[in-house]
């Protein structure tokens, strides 16, 4: 918590806990009229990128003082991410206790940076768990939660299609959506909520040109020096992502469920323009998910050493600091190993064996959804 330090050379000092000051400095404006998505340089560095729902709800930390609601809010980020891992059905304790080691390096990169994204992949996972036990009402507001918080969490509805009761699915789902809107307007009016959200429109159109992150698009302009339009890279992404999902008669294997998950999680990181170092925990949970659930064969084996080595380790003092600049930067090392994991697990759902899927995972046979 302690110490200060620049973005710019000659800059402005800002705390080490910017992305926290961010957070919490939102709903001061938003309690104060005042615009979420502009700069405030005199008190923060960059943008506040996430909805007006967010802003109130980080209200829970905003009112203790920096040193206590910074740590609340690595706790909270940090605790769903462990419970949602610990209520997921028919793994062993060893496989869970095994998942969150395995993200454990990751986890606290986002967390030394007071970052969102624990919370997002324990929302994520603990949607799954909710919807195994048939708790809908509680499933739906994981999901919906996590697309008020970033909007790549919108993915995670892919998940309801592998569940009956669909219809309970939708309006549990739209009652959500209508009451988490609705929370701002207990701070501001209903014309200064219109105007925060075209404000909010208009900073993603803008950042959407800004960057291409640790990402697919990022990957392939440093290797092969593509300029490549984002939205058809996402557009293609999700199409892939969709491919596995005609062959409905495996949706009522958990194992299959399990795939689809670990694919959203790593999905949403890879297709982010914006994804940064501290997201990478949302897909390396992903990872640990897959590589715990799945058979040890060479290939699962050597991808996820990549996966663990590239992704987790590289930002470490671990990697020399010219390695990291001279290769792991300057080429998406960090991406890379969780976009070739990623596409095998679209191969490995696109070539699912039923039963026997099952049982060489260690896991029950089918069960069928009431």
């Amino acid at each position: 918590m302690s110490g200060n330090k620049t973005f710019l050379d000659g800059g402005l000092e800002y705390t080490h806990y910017n992305n926290y000051v961010i957070f919490e400095q939102s709903f001061h404006h938003l309690l104060e009229n005042k615009d979420l998505y502009i700069l405030y340089p005199q008190e923060q560095w960059d943008l506040f990128k996430y909805t007006p729902t967010f802003s109130a709800f980080f209200g829970l930390f905003a009112i203790f003082p920096d040193w206590l609601g910074f740590n609340l809010w690595n706790l909270c980020n940090a605790l769903v991410l462990l419970f949602s891992v610990y209520y997921l059905p028919k793994l062993t304790d060893k496989q869970k206790g095994l998942i969150l080691l395995l993200s454990l390096v990751e986890l606290m990169t986002s967390l030394q940076n007071g970052q969102s994204n624990a919370l997002m992949a324990g929302l994520l996972i603990l949607t799954l768990g909710l919807l195994e036990k048939e708790k809908l009402l509680l499933a739906t507001l994981c999901v919906v939660l996590s697309v008020y918080i970033k909007l790549f969490g919108i993915v995670g509805f892919a998940l309801f299609l592998f569940y009956p009761k669909k219809l309970k699915l939708i309006l549990y789902s739209v009652l959500w959506t209508i009451l988490l809107f609705a929370i701002p307007l207990i701070f501001v009016s209903f014309e200064h909520y219109m105007k925060l959200f075209s404000s909010y429109g208009n900073m993603l159109i803008n950042d959407h040109a800004t960057s291409y992150g640790y990402s697919v698009m990022g990957w392939l302009n440093s290797w092969f020096g593509f300029d490549i339009n984002k939205l058809f890279v996402v557009l293609s992404g999700a199409l892939i992502f969709l491919l596995p999902f005609y062959k409905i008669q495996n949706f009522k294997y958990f194992m299959f469920r399990i795939l689809v998950l670990s694919s959203i999680l790593i999905w949403i990181v890879i297709f982010n323009h914006k994804a940064e170092s501290p997201t990478f925990i949302i897909a390396m949970a992903g990872v640990a998910l897959w590589f715990v659930a799945r058979p040890k064969n060479y290939i699962n084996i050597a991808l996820f050493v990549g996966a663990f080595v590239l992704t987790s380790l590289s930002p470490t003092d671990i990697f020399p600091r010219f390695l990291r600049e001279e290769f792991v930067n300057q080429y998406n090392l960090k991406v890379f190993p969780c976009i070739l994991i990623w596409f095998k697990i679209i191969f490995d759902q696109l070539t699912f064996k039923t039963e026997m899927e099952e049982i060489a995972s260690g896991n029950v046979g089918p069960v069928e959804n009431q």
